[in-house]
């Protein structure tokens, strides 16, 4: 990938305070692009921005009524455009099936699927013509069973993201705006830190993600953000609907 391929371009990535939307608002930078990057964090947003001009921070809780609209106009008021939309924002918050209460998932099924949809009606209307691209973020464990009781809410908000992402590249493909996904398998990023696990049970997750992925390791945060770069750049110029599994072989076991 040629550095600069992104020169003059804008991206909004949101999630961007930790892991994988850290370091894809940074490749993005490093690419030449101006990146609005989105969370809830200021602080952490902060640290993201550290040492790179191209990169500004605006902290917003993707999950609040207008927040679509809020983050399109800090984009739009700091760059002038909008190129490229990453909907990588997600959180787990587990519940086992007997156990659900009404609501326990309503703030799962608003960051991971209503977010993603508000934010992309929002941006829409400013998306490069021919050149716009959205990449969604979702889960290979989307796509097979989840072991884990109280995860595969999780999944299924994933997995729904995946079906809109096809469904979208039919629907804006007559305006060349492009959409696609990347569906990380396990990765070590603070996302499994959120669940109150102690540090030993966090290890103890960590060893049985790792069973479920016949490489045997968690991914990495950069090993994500590289194809998700990828895949909205322009050499991807003829790729669209496509989900691309980054997830060791986690999806074939």
């Amino acid at each position: 990938m040629s550095d600069g391929q992104f020169q003059g371009k804008a991206v909004i990535v949101t999630g961007g305070g930790t892991g994988i939307g850290q370091v894809t608002a940074r490749e993005f930078a490093r690419q030449g692009a101006n990146v609005l990057v989105v969370g809830r964090t200021a602080e952490r947003l902060a640290e993201t921005a550290e040492g790179s001009e191209r990169i500004r921070p605006f902290a917003a809780d993707l999950t609040e009524d207008g927040a679509a609209e809020a983050i399109v106009a800090a984009a739009l008021a700091e760059f002038g455009r909008i190129d490229v939309l990453v909907n990588n924002a997600g959180i787990v918050e587990p519940a086992a099936l007997g156990e659900i209460k009404p609501g326990a998932f309503d703030r799962v099924v608003a960051t991971n699927l209503l977010a993603p949809v508000y934010l992309l009606q929002a941006a829409l209307p400013h998306l490069s013509e021919s050149q716009g691209a959205v990449v969604n973020v979702t889960t290979a464990i989307g796509q097979r069973g989840w072991p884990m009781t109280g995860r595969e809410f999780y999944a299924a908000t994933k997995a729904a993201l995946e079906s809109l992402t096809r469904s979208w590249a039919v629907q804006l493909a007559p305006r060349g705006i492009r959409v696609s996904a990347v569906a990380p398998g396990p990765i070590a990023t603070q996302i499994y830190a959120h669940e109150g696990l102690t540090a030993d049970e966090a290890r103890a997750q960590h060893e049985s993600l790792k069973g479920m992925v016949p490489l045997r390791r968690l991914g990495k945060p950069d090993e994500i953000a590289y194809w998700i770069v990828q895949l909205a750049s322009p050499s991807a110029a003829f790729v669209t609907g496509a989900v691309m599994p980054v997830d060791g072989g986690a999806v074939i076991a």
